[in-house]
C-alpha cells in the first residue's frame, strides 16, 4: 500500500481551538480554529515579527498556546512516558535546520533508523532521496560543511525519506541559488503527491506557494485563512496599491 493511499484511508490532522500566545503581556496573534490535515498543503504568510514560526512550533508541540487547545488526530495513542502528546506527530523543519553530527550520508541513514523497512526497501528509498536531492558527491563530507543551500537540501531528503504524515517547512528557499530551489521544489511536490500535509511559510508567492490550495495570513494579530491562494500577480498589484495611498498621503 503506497503512502498516498495511507493518507485518504487513515487521515490525521491537528486542530487547534481558541487558541492565543502572548510575549511580555501583548498578544501575538489568535485563531478561533485552524485545521492541518494529511493532504492540505498551506500557504503560511504575515510579515516578519508576526509569529509564523511561533504558529509552527506551536502545532508541533514546542511551545503551548498561552489559551486554548491544541489536539491531534487519527496518530496512534501516545506512550504513556510521553508528557507532550504532541511532539513527533507534525514536524517543523526550521530554515536553518539541525543536522546531525556526522556526514552526509549518516544522516540520511538515521532517519530510516526506526522505521520496520526490509534492506532492500531502506537502499532504494535512501537512493531515490540521494537522486532527488542530487547530494552523489556529497554523501562522504561532513554535514557541517556544507552550504546553506545543501544543508536544505539534505534537510528535505532526510524528511522525505521519513515519510512523515504532516510537515511544516519554515521558509524552505530563503537565501537559496536557483538550482538548489529546484530541487527542493521538486522534493516538496514528491511529498505533496505522496499525501504529506504540508504547511508552508514563505515571504513571496513563487513556484513553492503555487502548489499551495490553502492560504493562512497572520495579520494585525489575527490568523486568517482562505481558499484562494494569492498569485504573484495579486500580491504586487496590492503592494503597488499601498505604496500608492502611501505616497500621497
Amino acid at each position: 500500500m503506497s503512502f498516498a493511499n495511507n493518507a485518504v484511508k487513515y487521515p490525521v490532522s491537528i486542530e487547534a481551538k481558541d487558541v492565543m500566545i502572548t510575549f511580555n503581556q501583548k498578544m501575538l496573534f489568535c485563531a478561533d480554529r485552524l485545521s492541518f490535515s494529511q493532504g492540505d498543503v498551506i500557504y503560511l504568510q504575515g510579515d516578519n515579527g508576526s509569529g509564523k514560526s511561533t504558529l509552527m512550533k506551536l502545532l508541533a508541540g514546542l511551545l503551548s498556546p498561552t489559551k486554548g487547545q491544541i489536539e491531534s488526530h487519527g496518530f496512534l495513542p501516545t506512550p504513556w512516558w510521553r508528557t507532550q502528546s504532541l511532539l513527533g506527530k507534525a514536524v517543523y523543519l526550521h530554515q536553518h535546520p539541525y543536522l546531525f553530527e556526522g556526514s552526509v550520508k549518516y544522516n540520511l541513514t538515521y532517519a530510516l533508523a526506526q522505521r520496520s523497512l526490509s534492506s532492500e526497501q531502506r537502499k532504494k528509498r535512501i537512493s531515490q532521496a540521494i537522486h532527488m536531492s542530487q547530494l552523489t558527491d556529497l554523501l562522504n563530507h561532513h554535514a557541517s560543511d556544507l552550504s546553506g543551500g545543501e544543508r536544505q537540501r539534505l534537510a528535505i531528503a532526510r524528511a522525505w525519506i521519513a515519510q512523515p504524515k504532516l510537515l511544516m517547512l519554515d521558509e524552505p528557499i530563503s537565501n537559496m541559488d536557483k538550482h538548489s530551489q529546484s530541487l527542493v521544489l521538486a522534493m516538496i511536490n514528491q511529498l505533496k503527491q505522496d499525501g504529506t500535509g504540508l504547511l508552508i511559510s514563505s515571504h513571496q508567492t513563487c513556484g513553492l506557494t503555487a502548489l499551495c490550495h490553502q492560504y493562512w495570513h497572520i495579520k494585525q494579530h489575527t490568523i486568517h485563512t482562505s481558499m484562494h491562494v494569492p498569485t504573484v500577480e495579486e500580491v504586487h498589484q496590492a503592494n503597488t496599491t499601498e505604496l500608492h495611498y502611501g505616497t500621497t498621503n
